[in-house]
């Protein structure tokens, strides 16, 4: 048999070599697809329903189709030479593979790192027991009420709410069922309140909660039926537990009132609640135009 020519055994085998590495780029573009849909599978997981997620499904769908065109282009080519544009069309799929991998990893690992913040964010601005804002993020929700009601000339309503005897509660029970109190008292407040409506833990057995756009007479109302939700909503866990609240109201007042004012007025008023025999609902308005009354009548009759 006549010997092949080294020239040409030389040729063969480099082109044997460079199959054999298109077909291992072909192949770890594969992997690299294979990569991709798994992370965007996690990252689907990772966002809440809504447009976002559905174009992440889109996307997954895509990337299928490049697996399954690298697949298809991998079996065409298998075990066959590779033609300079063929391998070009190779070294482009792999990039193409990284790339989509790369995009892919940095979205997911951004989300983490935004859903991290976020979770630092809420914890900054919520009670770690009851999951309601806290009292740092009060103030500042109601410096921007104040401000928004002004502005626009707009109704603003606040309750003072605080629980009646709380102090006897720990002592007898326990600060374990003094904490599901508090708990059980919030679960009523969120259920009746508007989704508008800015409930907030003012500090110990004290709530705050904002009301925009609320007249006084609408607040009176809403205050009353969370009173009497609360008085007749027996603790789960204990039935003969049964809690009260005392509830102070104060309204914005169209000129010269700031959101120290608003405070301290349902302040005072859900103390005259407390003094005059609690699980009531005092407007400061009412009470404090009775106590001036009274206290003028008392002035009148010493100096007559």
């Amino acid at each position: 048999m006549p010997s092949v020519p080294q020239s040409i055994q030389e040729g063969l085998a480099n082109s044997l070599y460079m199959s054999n590495v298109m077909a291992g780029l072909l192949l770890l573009a594969i992997g690299l697809l294979a990569c991709s849909l798994f992370i965007v599978r996690k990252l689907r997981m990772e966002l809440p329903q809504g447009a976002n997620r559905s174009r992440w499904y889109h996307l997954g769908g895509l990337i299928v189709l490049f697996f399954l065109g690298y697949l298809w282009f991998f079996v065409l080519k298998y075990g066959k030479s590779f033609t300079t544009p063929e391998v070009l069309v190779a070294v482009i799929f792999f990039f193409g593979a990284v790339f989509v991998l790369m995009v892919c990893l940095l979205a997911y690992r951004t989300t983490q790192e935004l859903k991290r913040v976020y979770v630092l964010e809420q914890e900054t601005i919520t009670d770690p027991l009851l999951g309601i804002f806290n009292r740092r993020c009060l103030d500042r929700r109601l410096l921007e009420e104040v401000l928004r009601a002004h502005r626009h000339r707009l109704d603003l309503a606040l309750l003072m709410v605080d629980i009646d005897n709380f102090k006897q509660v720990n002592d007898t029970w326990g600060h374990q069922v003094g904490d599901l109190v508090l708990q059980h008292l919030t679960q009523l407040l969120v259920d009746a309140l508007r989704q508008t409506d800015i409930l907030a833990r003012y500090g110990g057995e004290e709530f705050v909660i904002l009301l925009p756009h609320t007249p006084e007479q609408e607040a009176s109302k809403l205050a009353e039926r969370l009173r009497v939700a609360v008085e007749q909503s027996p603790l789960h866990r204990i039935p003969e537990l049964r809690v009260t609240v005392s509830i102070g109201i104060a309204c914005l007042l169209p000129d010269d009132d700031d959101a120290y004012s608003l405070l301290e007025r349902a302040d005072k008023a859900m103390y005259w609640a407390k003094r005059e025999g609690r699980n009531r609902v005092v407007r400061y308005t009412e009470h404090d135009n009775a106590e001036k009354g009274w206290n003028y009548s008392r002035n009148a009759a010493r100096h007559g």
